[in-house]
């Protein structure tokens, strides 16, 4: 049984600057030095072999000398056609996957032209009302051979069904689709706030998206369950691993409880984490995931097939440990980030651009990004060898102990009835850890170079930002408008109340989406529709 006090050592003590003493930001004191007597007991079966169960060294056997991790680059701004004009523009500079941002209103299911959305369209990604909108974003790339990740959770659903239309368009059959569709709302009730519906109709929809890749796009990762928001919010490396996989226990059970066979969706289940600074922490948190989620899918939920087992996932660089101040020393710190989640056996990987901290990435940015990626992957050494940490006295210790610590805080979600009984829980953790951050910066405890130490004064180089043209946004609105005025009303009203009344039975919603997509209902109205059954979430209401 996990105790309150138990959950407190997830996050590290306030001690001040002068206080000798080492932490990691999840309360794990570091020693001066290790040796043998630290290695955690039986670290043979720990360990495995790559590539088998605990599949603590990585879930392929040959890791990177058989293939590179995916190189993604998060993109997307202003309309559909300037995202694809950067889509291209990566993939030509070595980009292997593409990875797509949406703005506000289109994650918050919202369509351009609601007033809501005033001065938000296209400013933190692209926006897609439409099936107009979704082919111009991808407009001369063949899906058949990109894999195509989506940063999109309350309405994913509407856009991978979206996405799969423009595939159809393109000749390439569903079964040929690979990518992933972030779909993981439990995480925006924790820590983003970008939801629409309240948890019961809303993990309805991701389990339905479960179901339907099943039957029919096999090869598409169907969740991407995310601590990187979390770590954005604030939280340290063990709360990280432990809310996630939390949340991931109870993407498990809600699938079973809709009927689903755990061997049939469990191993198109992915992961989405942070990479933070401390390279020897990051290595040993990915790690250690990977080797609790072996177990909990094997001995909680009675997975046999090894696909079910392997914990893979994608890693993005920390934005949150981006500055603004000397904005050339991030440069560094995604390089360090980087290596750490290639050493920890990542899968896919983002690198954020140096420039983000003050604007979207600019071109320059985003192809330094990708540079950083290739020179880890062919110059650092990192990808000629299976887990290179393996063996150190450091990094198993540290292994052991993120995984002692972040089974305590999982015991204590389950005490609470699981993750969706435990969102204030959660929050409240992850809040007590975001303080800590910030009194540990504030007395210098904690050392952020070019902020609290070695800053400078006086006017320092700027790069040059990217900056998007208002006009895009009323760009977007008029061709939305000219979308809708093209439409036969009744064809849509009609499309529409069949989601409603699919919405209100217990049959999979997709197949009815994907009709009114096709029948060219909106984003904006499709989810409405939805919510005029759902109801929308209130916090504390």
């Amino acid at each position: 049984m996990a105790t309150e006090d138990t959950a407190r050592t997830a996050i590290a003590p306030l001690v001040g600057p002068g206080d000798p003493r080492r932490f990691t930001d999840s309360g794990i004191e570091v020693k001066s030095t290790y040796t043998e007597e630290d290695l955690p007991s039986g670290l043979a079966e720990e360990l495995g072999e790559p590539g088998a169960y605990p599949y603590t060294r990585g879930v392929h056997s040959g890791m990177y000398r058989s293939q590179l991790w995916t190189i993604r680059q998060y993109a997307g701004y202003a309309s559909a056609k300037e995202s694809n004009e950067r889509y291209r523009y990566l993939l030509a500079h070595g980009s292997t996957g593409l990875s797509m941002a949406f703005d506000l209103p289109t994650q918050l299911g919202l369509d351009s032209d609601d007033p809501r959305c005033l001065g938000e369209v296209g400013r933190t990604g692209v926006a897609i009302d439409t099936i107009d909108d979704m082919r111009t974003a991808f407009d001369a790339i063949p899906l058949e051979q990109v894999s195509t990740s989506m940063t999109i959770n309350a309405p994913a659903a509407v856009l991978l069904l979206l996405y799969e239309l423009v595939a159809a368009e393109q000749g390439v059959a569903a079964e040929a689709l690979r990518g992933t569709t972030q779909n993981d709302i439990l995480k925006e009730y924790i820590a983003r706030g970008n939801y629409i519906y309240p948890p019961e109709g809303a993990i309805r929809l991701t389990t339905d998206l479960f179901s339907y890749c099943n039957e029919r796009i096999p090869k598409w990762n169907t969740i991407s369950i995310s601590g990187y928001h979390f770590r954005e919010k604030g939280c340290s490396a063990v709360q990280e691993v432990a809310f996630t996989l939390a949340n991931g226990i109870a993407y498990v059970q809600a699938a079973l409880d809709a009927g689903l066979e755990v061997d049939r969706f469990a191993p198109r289940l992915a992961f989405f984490f942070n990479g933070h600074n401390n390279v020897f922490q990051e290595v040993a948190k990915f790690r250690a995931a990977r080797r609790m989620w072996a177990r909990v899918m094997r001995e909680r939920f009675g997975a046999r097939d090894e696909r079910s087992l392997k914990l893979r996932f994608h890693t993005q660089t920390g934005g949150v440990t981006l500055t603004a101040q000397q904005p050339q020393n991030n440069i560094v710190r995604v390089a360090l980030q980087a290596f750490a989640a290639v050493c920890g056996g990542t899968q896919s990987l983002h690198t954020n651009g140096f420039d983000e901290a003050l604007a979207l990435p600019s071109e320059r940015a985003a192809k330094l990004a990708v540079r950083t990626q290739q020179v880890i992957a062919y110059e650092s050494g990192a990808a000629d060898t299976v887990d290179p940490f393996a063996g150190s006295y450091f990094v198993e210790a540290l292994t052991d102990e993120i995984e002692r610590r972040a089974l305590a805080l999982i015991d204590r979600v389950d005490e609470l009835g699981g993750s969706v009984a435990a969102l204030d829980f959660i929050r409240s953790e992850i809040e007590e850890s975001a303080f800590g951050y910030h009194e540990r910066y504030r007395s210098g405890q904690d050392v952020v170079v070019g902020v609290n130490r070695f800053a400078e004064d006086g006017d320092v180089e700027q790069p040059e930002l990217l900056r998007v043209d208002p006009a895009s946004e009323r760009a977007q609105v008029e061709r939305l408008r000219a979308f809708k005025a093209a439409r036969d009303p009744e064809v849509v009203a009609t499309a529409l109340e069949r989601v409603r009344a699919a919405a209100r039975g217990p049959a999979n919603l997709l197949p009815v989406l994907r009709s009114a997509l096709s029948e060219r209902c909106s984003l904006g109205e499709v989810c409405g529709a939805m919510g005029d059954v759902f109801g929308r979430y209130r916090p504390g209401g």
